[in-house]
């Protein structure tokens, strides 16, 4: 069924696993991070540059190339790596995160974009989300096999099924209700998969069940049972951090840990560390590019300012006399070429220099980090590699 793909555990380190996920345009060596190209690109830089720090995956997002330009163009174009210039491995949502984020409130800031009105789920039943385009405002339904079509049409090399995303405070009962949908849904999704298989293409299923141990079991062991070629654990993560790696944990106990393990829209540091101790072997997330575009620039612990976020926020007077770089010991091009003062400077001037040498950055700098927590496991030192990164 994924004859062009496979995944090799190659090194473990109690829970923490190294590994390679194989597949026709190339290797991903694993713990790994996957960067968004929301809109069939990671903004502010080009294709190349993602290459030039060693990026070996990026997600686009099935909702917003639905809603413009639409799969079918894409398709006609040769398909979303020919679309963007990207001839590395992809991955792709399935839409259900933007729809459900609507309908219950948490609209993401890049969803917001420059144009009146936001998007609003209208209904939800078993057919799948009736909801408004964010784009020009008609009403839309996507069901399980529509995603599923769209992601065949967009033609990346991992593509997610379909799925309700449910909101934290919500009662058990409407958590396993939605849930049990999901999965139903997630079994149409694979139906619509096999149906039209060409083995270019590899389907994640979806873990729910909200911050209740017995339903992440339940809904870790339906993805396990099925013929998924991996897992994803989505959903609502719970109210604090601590809850988060909680929540991780009951879902990883009822997986089948021979599959890639995706843990999707986490990228903080000490997020990743945790996952990773967990077993998690991919994330991805908008929050290292996103800073970026708001001056925050990524650094180890030693180069903190003292605060406990895990960047510098380089739009601060502190740097503005700062001729020093982003980080001493890295050697990004940003960091070979520019001060973090010129840097304060572009931003003060609301140049657009800066957004792309800080996005090139906090690239390098995940790509490194993954690269660190990588041999940190194949060496046994996890927590010493921690200490230098947290």
């Amino acid at each position: 069924m994924y004859r062009n793909f496979r995944f090799d555990v190659i090194s473990v380190a109690d829970r923490a696993r190294c590994g390679i996920l194989k597949t026709s345009r190339g290797e991903i060596r694993t713990p790994a991070f996957v960067f968004c190209g929301t809109k069939a690109s990671v903004k502010a830089v080009t294709p190349q540059q993602l290459k030039e720090v060693n990026t070996q995956i990026i997600l686009s997002n099935t909702y917003h190339l639905f809603s413009y330009p639409g799969a079918e163009h894409i398709k006609m174009l040769g398909g979303l790596h020919k679309f963007m210039g990207w001839d590395k491995p992809m991955f792709t949502d399935s839409g259900g995160f933007q729809i459900f984020s609507l309908g219950y409130g948490s609209v993401a800031n890049e969803i917001k974009g420059k144009r009146s009105g936001i998007p609003k789920l209208i209904k939800v039943d078993e057919r799948g989300a009736v909801f408004k385009s964010y784009w020009d405002g008609n009403t839309q339904l996507l069901t399980p096999e529509k995603s599923i079509k769209i992601q065949r049409d967009l033609g990346a090399d991992f593509i997610v099924s379909f799925d309700e995303c449910t909101p934290y405070r919500i009662e058990k009962k409407r958590t396993e209700e939605s849930m049990e949908r999901s999965h139903r849904w997630e079994k149409r999704s694979l139906d619509a998969f096999e149906q039209f298989n060409d083995y270019s293409q590899a389907l994640y299923g979806i873990v729910q069940g909200g911050i209740y141990a017995d339903l992440r079991k339940r809904s870790a062991e339906f993805v396990s049972d099925n013929p998924f070629f991996a897992s994803a654990i989505g959903g609502t993560l719970g109210a604090t951090k601590e809850q988060m790696y909680e929540v991780i944990e009951m879902a990883m106990n009822g997986l089948n840990i021979s599959r890639p393990i995706h843990l999707l829209g986490i990228g903080g540091i000490v997020d990743i560390f945790k996952g990773v101790a967990l077993g998690i072997d991919t994330f991805d997330c908008v929050h290292p590019t996103r800073i970026a575009r708001h001056g925050g620039a990524l650094v180890k612990s030693q180069y903190r300012d003292g605060s406990s976020r895990e960047h510098i926020n380089l739009k601060k007077s502190t740097y503005k006399n700062d001729d020093s770089p982003i980080e001493l010991d890295c050697n990004c091009l940003t960091c070979r070429s520019f001060s973090r003062a010129y840097l304060h400077y572009l931003l003060k001037a609301n140049e657009l220099l800066a957004l792309q040498a800080i996005t090139i950055h906090n690239i390098k700098f995940m790509n490194a980090l993954m690269e660190e927590i990588r041999s940190g496991i194949t060496q046994n030192n996890l927590k010493t590699i921690s200490e230098k990164w947290c």
